[in-house]
């Protein structure tokens, strides 16, 4: 198994920009490609950002793209989901995952979760 703790999450105005980060422990990171997912209040959890276990490979939800941007050290074991120009419907709890198949946007694919960390854009 692969251990999973955000981090980075916070209040920030619209505009503004966080930088999540998602350590992992347990198992050889590298054998793992991440995800970030994010659950508004009442709302379903949805796909944000993922990255192949190499980094070659990438996918954005499209409401993100050209502002949000996901990067992944294998030596740190860390993968990062950094926030530009945020927007109160950013507001959620922003979780990461973890999976041992490839790469993919949906959820049921991923195998072990964080416990998520809270991002709230005031407006």
């Amino acid at each position: 198994q692969v251990q999973l703790v955000e981090s980075g999450g916070g209040l920030v105005q619209a505009g503004g920009s966080l930088r999540l980060s998602c350590a992992a422990s347990g198992r050889t990171f590298s054998n793992y490609a991440m995800g970030w997912f994010r659950q508004a209040p009442g709302k379903e959890r949805e796909f944000v950002a993922a990255i192949s276990r190499d980094g070659s490979v990438i996918y954005y939800v499209g409401s993100v793209k050209g502002r949000f941007t996901i990067s992944r050290d294998n030596v740190k074991n860390t993968v990062y989901l950094q926030m530009n120009s945020l927007k109160p419907e950013d507001t959620a709890v922003y979780y990461c995952a973890a999976t041992t198949k490839a790469v993919s946007s949906t959820s049921q694919r991923y195998d072990f979760w964080g416990q998520g960390t809270q991002v709230t854009v005031s407006s």
